[in-house]
């Protein structure tokens, strides 16, 4: 953790939702004029994607157990610990870019499944923003969470995260329906043994619950919007959370204990600039007294 080079993690697994809280950090940032050195999760993948799909192709024919993206051997989990503890030392690090489509193809220069060369964070940067699958994970190896200022988890119900998966991998990534179901289920281990547990050091926790049937997320025909949710915000230390302030602020809320707050689904945005943007503060006047 650094005082004056802060490193800010959000955390979730694939279709969590991360990219909806990092718009939100965005905005933030723009309105603030808070200058963020961005690194994206996919980017310390350890194989870019002919090579994970050769990899378990060969191990589909030996009859092994799949690699995931969720787990150690698929991530250069230690590089990324390193990042975390040279930015919060010095404000310094290398990053490169995953990536995903064409589209980032023509702005990256790189062909669509390759990574980009890594290069050095430019200097004069005020924080570190990661969003990805292990802002927050802690292993007998590595201990990415020791290094990390401020830990957002993305954790919506399970049926949901698949709902949103199968609709993005089939409808934007051009996957079969099945295709999706057998990562999810290949997935499955690691997602228990290295996505789970990093909910428990995040310092808040984003929960999306549907209020609508999702019990077979393998059919469900649309993903439930905004207004058929409730998101529970967990705090892990309530200390100095105004909630009396929240619940005045955002209509129809209501707290469950005495960390939880829950919130309409289609209140969440405010809900993240409120809580969200006084951490961003306290962030940046520590580094400025610093």
């Amino acid at each position: 953790m650094s005082i004056k080079h802060p490193v800010i993690a959000v955390t979730g697994s694939s279709g969590a939702g991360t990219s909806t809280v990092t718009k939100v950090f965005e905005n933030i940032f723009r309105r603030e004029g808070v200058n963020a050195a961005v690194v994206e999760g996919d980017s310390f993948h350890r194989f870019d994607r002919h090579e994970f799909k050769r990899i378990n192709a060969e191990r589909a024919a030996n009859g092994e157990a799949r690699l995931s993206h969720f787990g150690p051997e698929s991530n250069l989990l230690k590089e990324l610990e390193n990042l975390f503890r040279a930015y919060g030392e010095c404000g310094r690090g290398a990053r490169r870019y995953y990536v995903h489509d064409e589209e980032e193809a023509v702005r990256r220069g790189s062909p669509p499944g390759t990574f980009t060369p890594w290069q050095d964070i430019p200097n004069g940067t005020d924080m570190l923003f990661y969003e990805g699958l292990h802002g927050a994970v802690h292993t007998e190896d590595v201990n990415v969470a020791h290094y990390s200022d401020l830990m957002i988890g993305v954790v919506p119900v399970i049926n949901l995260e698949w709902i949103q998966k199968i609709h993005r991998d089939t409808n934007l990534r051009g996957y079969s329906k099945e295709a999706v179901m057998d990562t999810i289920l290949s997935r499955m281990p690691d997602y228990v043994h290295y996505i789970v547990p990093q909910f428990e050091h995040t310092h808040i926790n984003f929960q999306r619950v549907p209020v609508v049937d999702t019990s077979n997320p393998f059919i469900a025909r649309d993903i439930p919007h905004a207004g058929e949710a409730m998101v529970v915000i967990r705090f892990r230390n309530p200390r100095g959370v105004d909630f009396p302030y929240l619940l005045s602020m955002i209509q129809d809320s209501f707290m469950s204990r005495a960390n939880t707050i829950v919130v309409p689904g289609d209140r969440l945005d405010i809900a993240m600039q409120l809580i969200l943007t006084p951490l961003i503060w306290s962030l940046m006047e520590k580094k400025k007294l610093a």
